[in-house]
């Protein structure tokens, strides 16, 4: 704890998700899936990233013909790079990994695949799942470890697609509180009062640029005291970073998030935070420390933004349903790499883009340079 006794949420959600010893992604245990804490898109099983396989394949395709065309013909100018940012156990990076080899064999073995992971512990787990693999898949602890490595993930030379799925919406947020009589936001930190923790008032001013954002006149003045909302500069920071490595090519994130004026919905006047605990969503994200997942709705305008200052184009924001139900379509009818669905494909895919499961929740940027 601080001095004060009060950390600021940011640091309390750090240390129950990561903390080497405790942390809940830290836990030697299955916290995806049916016998987990929650499902994702990746434990519905292989063919969300069999179809992030066909659309990857595809562009690095399209950025290997340009390149060549540029070039008079003479070659796609070396290796193909993939990095996936938050790898959890692998089983993402397996599923497209394994797709490539099988239907993409002369791009496969052009690939350089680097995962992004700062745990030692999840490093270890995903290299038991990719130990297939070698040596085509390397492994960093950050973006600025991979960019002064030999995997020549710099700004000079990086060239492919970075994505992440599910990583944004796991950074720490730091939590606002509305205080409407004297109209301005406060952060609201987490205390330890008779045996448990407690949402507290911190006392210091907020000036920090990191929360800065631009809420309407005409809103601020309607908003109800205590209305509550999510800043992650971490995220933000994150996709800038990221955005400054890329020389050519894509950059991917799958997650759950709003557009800005979408937080200010009347039912979000308490923010987005929510915890997962054996598949039930839990609004007490102060409980069960380790042994929960905590995550806020991703602010894609915001992240869109950083991407767009950082010299990227936009090239879309749409849901997961409209995103996966495109490459299907492209994938199934061409018969490129896919047969016709099997009824186990077609209920993978119902769940994956139906409304009420995975496919509005879930939104998907792609940026481009």
């Amino acid at each position: 704890m601080a001095a004060s006794g009060v950390i600021s949420f940011a640091r309390f959600m750090e240390l129950a998700l990561d903390c080497p010893v405790y942390g809940f992604y830290e836990q030697e245990r299955d916290t995806i899936g049916r016998r987990g804490d929650y499902y994702t898109s990746v434990s519905v099983g292989s063919l969300f990233g069999e179809l992030l396989a066909f659309q990857i394949a595809e562009w690095l395709v399209e950025r290997g013909t340009r390149n060549a065309e540029r070039r008079n013909g003479q070659g796609t100018g070396g290796a193909m790079q993939i990095v996936e940012a938050g790898a959890h156990d692998g089983r993402l990076a397996r599923d497209i990994l394994s797709w490539l080899r099988l239907r993409r064999p002369a791009l496969f073995e052009q690939i350089e695949y680097a995962i992004l992971e700062p745990s030692e512990r999840r490093q270890k787990w995903q290299k038991e799942m990719l130990s297939g693999f070698v040596p085509h898949v390397r492994w960093f602890d950050s973006l600025q470890a991979a960019s002064t490595s030999d995997f020549a993930l710099r700004t000079s030379q990086f060239a492919g697609v970075l994505f992440s799925n599910e990583l944004l919406d796991a950074l720490p947020v730091h939590r606002l509180g509305w205080d409407a009589k004297e109209r301005r936001w406060f952060e609201w930190g987490v205390g330890f009062a008779d045996g448990r923790f407690v949402w507290t008032r911190m006392s210091e001013p907020i000036h920090d640029s990191r929360f800065t954002f631009h809420v309407p006149r005409k809103l601020l003045n309607v908003l109800p005291d205590g209305c509550t909302m999510e800043i992650c500069s971490a995220a933000a920071t994150w996709w800038r970073e990221a955005a400054g490595l890329l020389r050519q090519g894509k950059l991917l994130t799958l997650d759950y998030g709003l557009s800005a004026e979408e937080f200010f919905a009347p039912h979000r006047a308490q923010g987005t935070l929510r915890a997962y605990h054996r598949h039930r969503l839990s609004d007490d994200v102060l409980a069960n420390v380790g042994e929960q997942d905590i995550t806020a709705h991703v602010n894609f305008t915001a992240i869109q933004a950083a991407g767009e200052a950082a010299g990227l184009e936009t090239e879309a924001f749409v849901s997961q349903a409209q995103f996966l139900t495109g490459i299907a379509q492209r994938a199934w009818q061409e018969g490129r790499g896919f047969s016709p669905p099997t009824p186990g494909q077609t209920r993978q895919l119902q769940t994956l883009i139906h409304p009420e499961h995975l496919g509005r929740a879930f939104r998907v940027l792609v940026q481009s340079r």
